[in-house]
């Protein structure tokens, strides 16, 4: 279950592999291998959805170990029947999908109670049950007889639709990822690398936490604290207490980064700066250094790569990617960096006249570029996210947003009462389609934050859970958890969102519409599942856009107090603030992008690397000691290796897309139409079509990055006005 694994909590919490049966220190659930009130319905109501507040972490576990056991044995008997198959839909392929359903809905269950009430579902006792769920499931794509069968049905030379076709290579490809085709003692010689790289990973991952942990600094400065936001001054302060100092800087992302944003001390800066920038670099403390590990992580990658059959690791990434290689991602990078890095060098200077103006009388360095582009964004447009805070008012976001999507894709949102829910705040929605009377898919929405009950990390995008997925074969509509952390209303007053946060809603929502909307018969290509990694953000992203569209973001905005619409200079000034410094911006995540798959292709020494590609993406000088590789986690212990560029890539396709209605608007054409085919397409395909072609489908050519740096104002024509 790819998705589940790409999910930045669970890689932040699970790190040890899921292959290997290790114990965490501490407390420890232990998952029985068989245990009472086993029932598989145990979990539902008669409706069919999950009995929230009736829910027990013994329920889960008992739940999880009987579904265990029986999907394993399931996954044997399947076997058993492989040899002489001459269907391997009917006879293989349509017994996994029943063998999923009830395991996927109780996994989902699970996950869905410990992001939105880990008091109901501590950390310990979920990783446990997502540890029996994945080795459980991993099983039928372990299974060579399975993989052979998969094999065999394809070359039968049958006509096959597009979703048999994508079933059939998703198995194929699952099982010569794990080795399948590897035999005897090449095989023992892939497993020992395969143990070695993780030990190598987990090794990165602790000396980068107690790098990031051991820094700190104090300031007992009043006056400069008063220049920090009160929200950053209270996390600071050691006290709690955001008036009361001392007040300890730290490396932590929700400390620095708005640090380096607000502190006026151009020391401070760069001294914290050094530390982020110095982490495990063996210019401080030894113990701390990960060179070593980068270069054993990238050779075990390596190595891996080859004995799969790959040339490189980047190769063997690009497997599971809608870029389909490599040297297709370097051209849309290329592209990209053609008309960002003019514009950063105009951004820069632009910046150094703003700070001298201001009494700066140095050349900007790396630790001073947060703190300027925060004062000119400020100065140019007189942005105030807390005043722009009054007028998204959050019953008004969400009715505006189904209303769009009701407008859009012909859909209708129900809320429906007397649903069991893990909390009083938690509301639950049928979704129907304008040709049916009953519920096609539903969802639970949990929008507000509470302390200690609900897990939480720096500038986070909310939660979408694919609680269960749709189903032909068991009749089973796809089912969803939302779960944010917005403002709680307080007394007598609404929830107010910032329009970050109102991007954030729309994201996930986005998101969760393709898992809701999906029309493929099987649960294994439905919605967000077998999405290539590249492809997996595309439909948030463009339902983003349309906060970007005056339209609609009159529509949705309205003063908690007066209901009037949001300023016609703001609404102008939110494109402005979104192409800020993009080419800046943009350059930083091409290079990153770019390093970390030339690192998966060479061998290149990495500071090397690093050295060779710095000058063509920023235009700042490169920092003899910046050593920021070796604690990029993202690329070494996270699952990004060789995929860092992912992120951008959905950003690319999503304005693409999104490029479709506004040459519509523009041509006075029909929107709605746009609307019902990008549901058809890629709404309603998901997981059961290579997303390339869905993409061809939908404009009727190739992707292009144009839309992108027009979005960003990083077009030729801009640059020219700048």
């Amino acid at each position: 279950m790819a998705f589940f694994l790409r999910t930045s909590v669970l890689t932040r919490h699970l790190k040890k592999s899921f292959l290997q049966n290790k114990r965490n220190s501490g407390y420890v659930v232990l998952i029985p291998e068989i245990g009472e009130d086993s029932d598989k319905n145990v979990l539902l109501t008669e409706n069919g959805l999950p009995e929230f507040n009736d829910i027990t972490i013994e329920k889960c576990i008992a739940a999880i170990s009987k579904l265990s056991l029986d999907y394993e044995s399931g996954v044997k008997q399947i076997e058993e029947s492989c040899s002489d198959c001459k269907n391997a839909f009917v006879e293989i392929f349509q017994p996994l999908e029943k063998l999923d359903n009830q395991l996927e809905l109780t996994w989902g269950v699970a996950k869905t109670l410990y992001l939105g009430n880990s008091s109901l579902m501590p950390t310990t006792s979920y990783i446990q049950i997502h540890q029996r769920a994945y080795k459980a499931r991993s099983t039928k794509f372990n299974s060579v007889p399975i993989y052979n069968a998969a094999i065999n049905e394809k070359n039968r030379l049958k006509q096959l639709t597009d979703e048999e076709q994508r079933l059939l290579d998703k198995y194929i490809l699952e099982g010569k990822l794990n080795g399948l085709d590897i035999k005897g003692v090449k095989r023992e010689k892939l497993d020992n690398i395969l143990n070695l790289l993780q030990k190598e990973r987990e090794l990165f991952r602790d000396k980068v936490k107690m790098a990031t942990n051991i820094f700190s600094s104090f300031i007992s400065d009043e006056q400069l604290s008063k220049e920090l936001p009160e929200s950053l001054t209270k996390v600071m302060s050691i006290n709690n207490n955001a008036s009361k100092g001392p007040w300890k800087i730290t490396l932590q992302p929700h400390i620095f980064e708005p640090f380096m944003q607000y502190c006026p001390d151009r020391s401070l800066r760069w001294n914290t700066w050094q530390a982020y920038v110095q982490r495990c670099s063996g210019y401080g403390n030894k113990d701390l250094e990960t060179s070593t590990h980068v270069a054993q992580i990238r050779k075990y990658r390596a190595e891996q790569a080859k004995m799969l059959g790959f040339e490189t690791y980047a190769d063997m990434s690009m497997e599971t990617k809608m870029a389909g290689s490599v040297e297709n991602v370097y051209k849309c990078l290329d592209k990209l960096l053609e008309n960002a890095r003019p514009l950063q060098d105009i951004e820069l200077e632009s910046l150094q006249s703003f700070a001298k103006e201001r009494g700066f009388d140095g050349k900007l360095e790396h630790w001073d570029i947060p703190y300027w582009q925060r004062k000119q964004k400020w100065s140019l447009y007189n942005y105030d996210e807390d005043k722009i805070r009054e007028y998204f008012p959050l019953p008004r976001v969400i009715t505006s947003l189904f209303n769009l999507c009701s407008t859009l894709f012909k859909i209708q949102i129900v809320e429906r009462s007397n649903v069991h829910t893990w909390h009083k705040d938690v509301k639950f929605y049928d979704v129907y389609d304008e040709t049916s009377n009953t519920p096609i898919a539903g969802f639970f929405l949990d929008p507000y934050a509470r302390q200690n009950e609900k897990i939480r990390i720096y500038d986070d995008a909310g939660w979408h859970v694919s609680i269960r997925n749709k189903c032909a074969l068991t009749s089973t509509d796809p089912l969803s958890a939302l779960i944010f952390n917005f403002q709680a209303p307080s007394e007598g007053s609404q929830s107010l969102l910032s329009f970050k946060e109102v991007g954030v809603l729309f994201q996930r929502f986005g998101h969760a519409l393709r898992h809701l909307l999906t029309k493929a018969t099987y649960s294994e290509v439905a919605g967000l599942s077998n999405v290539e990694w590249d492809a997996a953000d595309v439909c948030g992203q463009v339902m983003t856009h349309w906060l970007f569209d005056p339209h609609t973001i009159r529509a949705i905005s309205g003063h908690y107090n007066t209901e009037e619409p949001l300023p016609e200079e703001i609404i102008q000034n939110l494109q402005n603030v979104r192409s800020h410094m993009a080419g800046y911006n943009l350059c930083r995540e091409l290079y990153l992008s770019r390093l970390d798959l030339e690192l998966y292709s060479k061998t290149t020494f990495w500071r090397d690397l690093v050295k060779e590609l710095w000058p063509k993406y920023n235009a700042l000088p490169f920092d003899k000691y910046d050593s920021h590789l070796l604690s990029f986690t993202k690329i070494f212990s996270e699952e990004w290796g060789a995929a860092y560029y992912c992120h951008l890539w959905s950003k690319m396709i999503a304005a693409d897309i999104y490029s479709a209605f506004e040459e519509a608007r523009a041509g006075d054409q029909d929107v709605i139409a746009i609307g019902k085919r990008y549901r058809e397409s890629f709404l309603a395909v998901g997981g059961a079509c290579q997303p390339s072609e869905i993409f061809r489908r939908f404009r009727g050519r190739d992707p292009s990055p144009q839309a992108l740096l027009n979005n960003l104002g990083l077009s030729t024509q801009k640059k020219i006005e700048e």
